[in-house]
C-alpha cells in the first residue's frame, strides 16, 4: 500500500462526515464499497474523511477506486498492528482499570444494561485518556495475567489454558489499538459507520470522546455474518464439550466466546448510534431483536444510478448469452462452491455454456484455492472462469443470468444493478432477495417475477432455475422486463441520496 496518495486534513481542520469503514472502501471492490463510492459521489457538497480499518497491510494491493474530490482525508489502521515495543518490561498494571473492566465483562454476562452503561463509561474513559498505557497493561502486566487466569479457572478449567489465553488476547488487543487510533482521527461534524464489529467499536469511541452524532448503516447484519463465518471457521479447534447457543445448536466453547464478543461489539454500537439504518424491514427487525432501540431504527433502501447503467442494455445481444455469473467476493458466505456445482449441471446440459466467478480472491485465499480445486475435480475447468475484480459495466452486458448462492445477504446491489442492465437473477432465499425478484407489495408483485428464488446450498435447484431462464427466451424476456420495471419504480438513486443528505444535515447541525 506504499506510494498511495492519501489526502490529509491539516491539523485542526474538520470534515463534514467521517466514514468509518472496516475491510471495504477504497481497498476492496464491489458490494458495500460500491455503495460507499456512490454515496460520496452523489453528495459532492459534503466533505468526507475516510478511516479505513483492515486486517494487515499485506492483505490489500492498492485502491480499487479513484477518490472523489470531496474526500479530504484518508487514513488506515490495521488490527494486526501491535505496539512497537522492543523489549516489554514487567509492569503491575492499573488496578482501577482492571476492576472496571472486570465489572463490564460481568455486566455483559448478566445482561444488566444499567450496569453495562456505567462500567462501559469508566472503561472507555481509561482507554481514551491513556490508550498506550492501557494497551501495555493488557498485553504485558501482572494484573492482566491474573484476570485472564481467574476467568479461565471460573469458566473453562477443563479446557486448554493456552487456547483460552490466546483467544482472549486476540479478541481484545485490537480494541486497544483502536483506542490509540481514536486520538489521531481528524475531527468531523458527524461520524458514519457502515458496520458494527471493530469499525463500530472505533465509531463508538469517537462518539463518546468527541460528543458528535453517530450514524450506523448496516448492509448485512454484522453479528449474524460473523456468526456464520465462525461456525464454519477451521482455525478454531472444537472441544468435546459444546454448549448450546441461542438457536439450540451445539457450539464449541471457543467459538461461543468469539460469537459473544462480536455480539457485544454490536450492542455497544447500537447503543451509541442514532439513527440505526437497515436496507429493508427484515434487517430492521433483526437489529431490534439484537438490542437496537426501535425508535432509532429506520429503513433506507439502496438506490441505483439508472441513467448510468441503462445504456448497458443496448450492448446486450438479441438473445440471452449462455453465461451464468456470480459477481461477488470469493468467500464462504457467498457459497461459491454451490455455484461451482450448479455450473457443472448447466454446462453439461447447455452446449457452449460458461460460468463466471467475478470477484476478488484475496480475502480468504485458502477458500479461493478450495474453489479452484473443486472446479478441477469436477472436470469443468474449460467452462468455469475466475475473472477476479472487474468493472460491472464490462460484465453485465455479456451475461445471461446473475446468480447469487449466498448464505447471507441484505439487499445486494449487484441484483439491482443487473436489473437495470436487463439481467434476470437466480438467488437464494436470503435477505430481501425474494422481494427484489418477486416484489413486496401487491402493486410491486404485479410487475412480474424477475428471476427465481432457490434454497441455500442447493446446486440442483440453482442449475435448474438458471437453465429455465437461459433456455427459454420468452421467459427470460419477461423476467428482464419485470426487473427493469421494479428497479426503476422503487430503487432509483435520487431517493436514497436525498434521504442521506437530510440525515447528514440533521447530524451536522445538532
Amino acid at each position: 500500500m506504499s506510494g498511495v496518495h492519501r489526502p490529509s486534513l491539516p491539523p485542526g481542520a474538520t470534515a463534514d462526515i467521517a466514514l468509518i469503514l472496516e475491510g471495504t472502501y477504497p481497498y476492496v471492490g464491489g458490494g458495500v464499497s460500491s455503495w460507499v463510492h456512490q454515496l460520496i459521489r452523489g453528495l459532492p457538497e459534503v466533505t468526507f474523511s475516510i478511516v479505513f480499518i483492515g486486517a494487515s497491510p499485506d492483505r490489500y494491493d492498492g485502491m480499487k477506486y479513484t477518490l472523489p474530490a470531496n474526500v479530504v482525508h484518508l487514513e488506515e489502521h490495521f488490527l494486526a498492528s501491535l505496539r512497537n515495543v522492543e523489549r516489554p518490561g514487567s509492569r503491575v498494571g492499573n488496578p482501577e482499570f482492571f476492576s472496571c473492566s472486570a465489572a463490564l465483562h460481568d455486566a455483559f454476562r448478566q445482561g444488566a444494561m444499567d450496569d453495562i452503561d456505567e462500567a462501559l463509561d469508566t472503561v472507555i474513559h481509561h482507554m481514551l485518556s491513556h490508550p498506550s498505557r492501557c494497551e501495555a497493561d493488557f498485553l504485558y502486566s501482572e494484573l492482566s495475567w491474573s484476570e485472564i487466569t481467574r476467568r479461565y479457572e471460573t469458566a473453562a478449567p477443563e479446557r486448554s489454558f493456552l487456547e483460552f489465553f490466546w483467544t482472549i488476547r486476540s479478541m481484545h488487543a485490537p480494541l486497544f489499538m483502536l483506542a490509540r487510533a481514536a486520538a489521531d482521527v481528524p475531527r468531523a461534524r458527524a461520524y458514519h459507520v457502515i458496520s458494527t464489529g471493530f469499525g463500530g467499536f472505533l465509531a463508538m469511541l469517537l462518539r463518546r470522546q468527541r460528543r458528535r452524532p453517530l450514524l450506523l448503516t448496516e448492509h448485512g447484519i454484522y453479528t449474524k455474518e460473523r456468526r456464520i463465518e465462525l461456525l464454519q471457521a477451521n482455525w478454531i479447534g472444537d472441544d468435546n464439550s459444546a454448549v448450546l447457543d441461542a438457536d439450540g445448536l451445539g457450539v464449541g466453547f471457543i467459538r461461543q466466546l468469539w460469537i459473544r464478543f462480536f455480539e457485544r461489539l454490536g450492542a455497544m454500537t447500537y447503543d451509541a448510534a442514532d439513527p440505526i439504518i437497515a436496507l429493508y424491514e427484515g434487517n430492521r427487525a433483526r437489529q431490534i431483536a439484537d438490542g437496537a432501540s426501535r425508535e432509532r431504527t429506520i429503513v433506507v433502501p439502496n438506490g441505483i444510478n439508472i441513467e448510468r447503467l441503462q445504456p448497458l442494455r443496448l450492448r446486450r445481444p438479441t438473445t440471452p448469452p449462455s453465461v451464468m455469473a456470480l459477481i461477488g467476493r470469493v468467500v464462504p458466505i457467498k457459497d461459491i462452491k454451490t455455484f461451482v456445482r450448479a455450473s457443472r449441471i448447466v454446462c453439461n446440459e447447455l452446449p457452449g455454456a460458461e460460468a463466471w466467478i467475478v470477484g476478488p480472491e484475496d480475502e480468504d485465499p485458502s477458500y479461493a484455492q478450495e474453489c479452484h480445486d473443486l472446479v478441477l475435480s469436477l472436470g469443468i475447468e474449460g467452462h468455469v472462469k475466475f475473472l477476479g475484480f472487474q468493472r460491472i459495466d464490462d460484465i453485465l452486458p455479456a451475461i445471461g443470468v446473475n446468480v447469487l448462492t449466498s448464505i447471507s445477504e441484505a439487499q445486494p446491489l449487484v441484483v439491482l444493478e443487473g436489473f437495470v442492465a436487463g439481467v434476470p437473477c437466480v438467488a437464494t432465499d436470503v435477505g430481501c432477495c425474494r422481494e427484489l425478484i418477486e416484489g413486496i407489495s401487491e402493486e410491486d408483485r404485479a410487475l412480474g417475477v424477475a428471476g427465481d428464488i432457490v434454497g441455500i446450498a442447493d446446486p440442483e435447484s440453482t442449475a435448474r432455475s438458471a437453465l429455465a431462464l437461459l433456455g427459454d427466451a420468452s421467459r427470460w424476456t419477461a423476467a428482464q422486463r419485470a426487473g427493469i420495471a421494479r428497479v426503476e419504480r422503487y430503487y432509483a438513486e435520487p431517493r436514497m441520496l436525498e434521504t442521506y443528505r437530510s440525515l447528514y444535515r440533521a447530524a451536522m447541525g445538532s
